[in-house]
């Protein structure tokens, strides 16, 4: 199971790949819905999950289980002003940390990844549950940057 969820993290980026760099930096700027984040900081919040997440898997491949806080990802997004900064050099760290964070599934020992996860008050989940939800979460958040 360890190599399918590391081969499936490297084909998600990829795909994304070309998707991002096709948003227009006019088009990074508008919203995914009235009142909601724009383009930017969607890919930003995207860009902070995997910077939590990049901890989570580190620490949990290391240890006999994880324990962590949730992120506030409202003051995340705007702590870092990712409506500022230009979409290329968004989409740029994007693939920089995933690709990172891909690297360290593919170096998760397979014993490790029932390894129990208790991130802020959320039920706990194995490793390599955590991994597919993020996965999953990451889908979610593309496809919104995505849409028209």
């Amino acid at each position: 199971m360890p190599a399918s969820i590391h081969a499936r993290f490297e084909r998600e980026i990829n795909q994304a790949e070309t998707r991002l760099r096709s948003v227009s930096e006019e088009t990074s700027r508008t919203t995914i819905r009235p009142g909601g984040w724009i383009r930017k900081q969607v890919l930003g919040h995207l860009i902070d999950s995997a910077l939590n997440n990049h901890q989570r898997f580190v620490r949990a491949a290391l240890q006999d289980e994880y324990r962590g806080p949730t992120y506030e990802q409202d003051g995340w997004v705007r702590m870092h002003a990712y409506d500022s900064i230009p979409w290329r050099v968004l989409v740029d760290l994007w693939l920089s940390q995933n690709h990172l964070l891909a690297r360290v599934v593919s170096q998760v020992p397979a014993t490790k990844f029932n390894v129990q996860c208790f991130v802020g008050d959320n039920a706990p989940m194995s490793l390599q549950e955590l991994m597919e939800d993020y996965l999953r979460h990451m889908l979610h958040h593309l496809d919104q940057i995505y849409q028209s």
